[in-house]
């Protein structure tokens, strides 16, 4: 307390003809009724609270304790009408004057409403420090509505196209099967000798690269005395253990039935990689959000991988986990979290030559640390401070234009759980670190 206001409290508040007690849930003040006092708290706690007819409950406006003045602004615009209700939350001691109040040193200091000047500035003060933090908090909660009922919209679409997606994949994976049981019986009743083409094709597929391929095709060539093109096929197709004889007595017949069996394994493959990605893009529509799952979190960032198989073609992934303690939380969100930020790199990198992305994963000081690092541009500072904030979004035009909620949404999930996160950027790199506390 400053020299000018405890020169009030002596003058004005000292005297113990003008103290008076109220017992917690008592009202001192009442709004929209008469009150000639102003109240200087010596012991205790009150609470301001305002009524208006559309609210169930009254409103909480603030709350004082000792060394506190009450009243300040029903007494000093003279209406002596007050805006709130005042109740005692505590037993309280409280010290006061009237409007009837005679100014003490009158000649040196002035009248009582110029002695009170130095109150009524500390009182506009802090109701303007009140206000400010009113407003903020419910920008903040406006945010977070906004952000909640649009990933709610966009959940509930995923969901819908999930269903679509689900019951044409089951089509595809049951009649896939029934077609290789068929063509099978077909085959061993007209040529037995193929099956075992299909066979090798169905098992295997081609796991050989096309620099592989080559490699193996030049050797065949010249071992074989093969034309280069069939010496390819056959790379493509031959196992390494095979009867070389079998293949190379009809090349071109061997390769079409191998082929037959490698298409039906791919189609295998995309269906089960489909029901995968389906089932991803489901729980991320889910709204009934548990945030009591035993999570894998490698097994979560594989799934936001997943999701993002069409953005990552042409990046160069690298993924070091680490053997991982289970978190406890929402599956549905952290696979939302890691696939934001994934995406987000994919987008930073579009023009890079030679894109990479590098995920790592450890457990520190009880911790689960995830990095995720790209070689996209610098992230300048100007940005980088704003990167977390809502419908901030650096993607204007075109079609990869953003809402500005990925990012945003990210902060709020991870500081949910106690985390943290944040990004650095340089030349060379960006990094994202990811820090979410274990339970004990």
């Amino acid at each position: 307390m400053d020299n000018a206001l405890r020169r009030l409290v002596d003058a004005y508040f000292s005297s113990p003809n003008r103290v008076i007690k109220f017992a917690a849930g008592e009202v001192v003040i009442e709004q929209n009724k008469y009150n000639e006092r102003l109240y200087y708290v010596r012991e205790g706690e009150l609470e301001a609270l305002y009524t208006e007819q559309e609210f169930e409950q009254p409103v909480s406006v603030f709350v004082a304790g000792a060394g506190s003045f009450i009243g300040v602004h029903s007494f000093f615009s003279r209406t002596l009408i007050p805006s709130s209700t005042v109740v005692a939350k505590t037993d309280v001691e409280l010290a006061w004057i009237d409007n009837r109040t005679l100014a003490v040193d009158a000649d040196e200091f002035g009248s009582l409403y110029e002695q009170f000047m130095p109150l009524m500035v500390s009182e506009l003060s802090r109701r303007q420090q009140r206000a400010t933090l009113g407003a903020i908090e419910k920008e903040e909660a406006i945010q977070k509505l906004n952000s909640a009922e649009q990933m709610t919209t966009l959940g509930q679409l995923a969901a819908g196209i999930a269903h679509e997606l689900n019951n044409a994949v089951g089509v595809l994976n049951s009649k896939s099967d029934r077609m290789y049981s068929v063509l099978l019986q077909l085959v061993e009743e007209t040529n037995p000798q193929a099956s075992a083409f299909i066979d090798q094709g169905l098992m295997f597929g081609q796991s050989l690269s096309s620099s592989e391929v080559r490699k193996r095709a030049k050797k065949l060539e010249g071992a074989l005395g093969v034309s280069s093109q069939q010496a390819k096929q056959l790379a493509k197709a031959m196992p390494d253990d095979a009867s070389q004889q079998m293949w190379i007595e009809q090349p071109e017949t061997a390769v079409r039935f191998w082929e037959i069996g490698r298409d039906l394994h791919d189609m295998k493959l995309a269906a089960k990689h489909a029901v995968s990605i389906v089932k991803s893009v489901k729980q991320l529509g889910r709204v009934d959000i548990n945030t009591e799952e035993s999570i894998n979190i490698n097994d979560s960032i594989n799934k936001a991988l997943s999701l993002l198989q069409s953005e990552l073609r042409r990046v160069s992934v690298h993924i070091s986990p680490a053997d991982l303690p289970m978190f406890k939380g929402s599956s549905t969100e952290l696979v939302q979290v890691w696939a934001n930020i994934v995406k987000n790199a994919c987008d930073a990198m579009e023009g890079v030559d030679e894109p990479s992305l590098t995920i790592s994963t450890r457990v520190s000081n009880n911790k689960i640390l995830v990095t995720m690092s790209n070689n996209g541009p610098e992230i300048d500072e100007a940005t980088r401070r704003k990167i977390f904030q809502p419908n901030f979004t650096t993607k204007k035009g075109g079609l990869s234009f953003g809402l500005g909620l990925g990012l945003s949404i990210v902060k709020r999930i991870i500081s949910g759980y106690d985390g943290t996160i944040v990004v650095k950027s340089d030349a060379n790199q960006t990094v994202f670190r990811i820090k979410l506390p274990l339970g004990e």
